[in-house]
């Protein structure tokens, strides 16, 4: 008897049931019973088939449990890896704006000493231009104070006196490289003035 007829069955008024002889009863009763025991039977490999698939999600809630762990482990290192790398880039930035500001203070430093190079540098090519100037001037009143002197020893005076010339002559004032070209030295004077007397 299927659960259709048990529920049948159960259905059937009890003035039919009392109708009944006792051999269709009893092949009923056996009937449903065997249904109760097939039901009872597929109850506990159902309940079976539960509490294996149980276990096994209990060894996959263990072993992710396990793997949790892990990673709780993990995580919490590669926090502190951060936190390190934090550290040392702070560190870095506030190297690197250190490094800028002693960069820019260089290049001010540099500046001011180009320019101050710069001005002395201007100021040497002013005297040594003015230098050449004068060494110029210099050889032209030497030419002239030697020429005037070979004239002079030329027209009949005594022969020593053409020496006198020699030394403005001789004296090599043309580049100003020589030390007699110095302004204000006194080799420079001295000769003047013995030429200029004569």
């Amino acid at each position: 008897m299927s659960e259709g007829e048990g529920a049948e069955v159960a259905q059937v008024p009890e003035e039919e049931l009392l109708s009944w002889d006792k051999e269709r009863l009893v092949l009923r009763l056996r009937r449903a019973e065997e249904e109760k025991i097939a039901a009872l039977v597929q109850r506990g490999r159902l309940i079976r088939q539960v509490n294996g698939q149980l276990r096994e999600h209990l060894l996959e809630v263990r072993e992710l449990k396990a793997v949790n762990r892990r990673l709780q482990e993990e995580n919490r290192q590669l926090s502190e890896l951060c936190c390190f790398l934090d550290n040392d880039r702070l560190k870095a930035k506030r190297l690197a704006r250190e490094w800028q500001q002693l960069g820019r203070h260089a290049v001010r430093v540099l500046r001011e000493d180009v320019s101050n190079y710069l001005g002395r540098l201007a100021e040497l090519e002013r005297l040594q231009g003015a230098l050449v100037t004068e060494n110029l001037q210099l050889k032209e009143l030497c030419l002239a104070l030697d020429a005037e002197a070979r004239t002079t020893s030329d027209g009949g005076s005594p022969a020593g006196s053409s020496d006198l010339g020699a030394p403005c002559g001789a004296r090599d004032l043309g580049d100003g490289s020589s030390s007699t070209g110095s302004v204000g030295s006194p080799d420079q004077t001295q000769p003047a003035s013995s030429c200029a007397g004569d």
